[in-house]
């Protein structure tokens, strides 16, 4: 496992717009009194949010996320991290910046799942 943690730093210190709005929301155990981490390395990559105690992950797109080749790396990374245990949820920077409240929903709704 390759040793990510200057370049996780570099991310936090550079966030997107998207993910300074959702980190106020989630960081400080705001979001249902979860702990989130952002930037955070798992294996060999470096995931944008991550809650350990409910194995969500949570991943904002650019619009370079719809090429192919990305698409595809995405896959592999997504595949990989689902073997770990870990539940990913994608969102659009866009869908953050225009409607946070149905983000914030959607994750509550995965993260909270009802029970059978």
């Amino acid at each position: 496992m390759r040793n990510l943690t200057h370049l996780a730093r570099k991310l936090r210190r550079n966030s997107t717009e998207a993910e300074r709005i959702l980190w106020k929301y989630l960081r400080g155990k705001k979001f249902y009194n979860l702990k989130f981490r952002r930037q955070e390395q798992i294996g060999d990559y470096i995931v944008d949010f991550v809650c350990y105690e409910r194995k969500i992950i949570i991943e904002l797109d650019g619009g370079y996320h719809s090429q192919i080749d990305t698409k595809n790396n995405d896959k592999i990374r997504q595949d990989w991290l689902a073997t770990q245990g870990f539940t990913i949820i994608r969102f659009w920077n866009s869908e953050v910046i225009k409607n946070i409240k149905g983000v914030l929903q959607a994750i509550r709704e995965k993260t909270f799942p009802p029970l059978p």
